[in-house]
């Protein structure tokens, strides 16, 4: 199996293309979930304090047969955490669930925008970061009015903005903004929380490589240059879906697949607009 490829984010720090998600993991069964990964060959790894499962995240790494050094951990800011004083508490405990010193990467997971702290969570995480302990800052689900908020308010532009993305809900737009302003797009949700898995279209591209539909779907993001971290708490399914670098999609295969875009009534998740809630 070739390896995962290695991208380079705004500041110079580098990261997995692929990793494993835990959302929706359950805390009693995520650290052995995450050894499986791991032993798969993920060493991208995306958790949140939202999650309440870092501690298993954590005891995964201690107990994985793979140096720290070799993995990279993201975890993200809960919503109820913007202020600076619960945003620097909020940190310190993930890093003691997680048993870490130092971060790869640690994002605002929702602007909130009803609660407006989002840019004192930003100026947060840019001092967690000039003080050595987080080596990526990042976002996740901002839209343009955060992003050029919280960039103009501290001149510090986000390594990466995780959106839920996938063929029924591309988000075109948005990807071609993010690219302009050289943030790493980072594919939440990236089967549509399974429900593309019965499309037919991709079903039939797949099966001409030999692959399944979350495979072909996995192979559409890494194809697009984008940060996929797909969740399966199945050693074998968490196998397949890293088994993605030995085909290629055709220019046609791809935009068949992109085409399947259903706008809003593809989105799965909550809308970054809207979204208040303070967990």
């Amino acid at each position: 199996m070739a390896g995962v490829p290695i991208l380079t984010l705004n500041d110079g720090n580098t990261i997995p293309q692929l990793g494993l998600g835990v959302w929706q993991v359950e805390p009693a069964i995520t650290a052995r979930v995450v050894r499986d990964g791991i032993a798969a060959g993920y060493r991208l790894i995306d958790t949140a304090e939202g999650y309440d499962n870092e501690q298993g995240v954590g005891e995964a790494i201690r107990t994985a047969d793979v140096a720290r050094e070799q993995l990279f951990i993201t975890s993200k800011l809960r919503n109820g955490g913007h202020a600076r004083d619960l945003a620097l508490g909020s940190f310190e405990e993930t890093m003691l669930k997680l048993g870490l010193e130092r971060l790869d990467m640690f994002l605002i997971h929702w602007p909130v925008p009803g609660q407006d702290k989002y840019v004192e969570a930003w100026k947060t995480l840019v001092e967690l970061q000039q003080q050595g302990r987080i080596a990526s800052i990042g976002v996740s689900n901002f839209n343009r009015d955060h992003l050029e908020r919280i960039i103009g308010e501290t001149g510090v532009t986000p390594a990466v903005n995780q959106i839920e993305l996938h063929p029924y809900f591309p988000q075109r737009d948005k990807r071609d903004d993010l690219e302009g302003r050289g943030i790493r797009i980072e594919s939440y949700s990236p089967l549509g929380s399974g429900d593309v898995l019965e499309d037919e279209t991709i079903g039939g591209i797949g099966k001409a490589h030999g692959k399944s539909i979350a495979q072909t779907v996995v192979r559409w993001h890494i194809q697009q240059g984008n940060i996929v971290i797909p969740k399966s708490t199945h050693a074998e399914r968490q196998r397949e879906n890293i088994d993605v670098f030995d085909f290629e999609l055709s220019e046609d295969k791809m935009r068949a697949i992109s085409g399947l875009d259903r706008g809003e009534a593809g989105r799965t998740g909550g809308n970054p607009a809207t979204n208040n809630d303070t967990f």
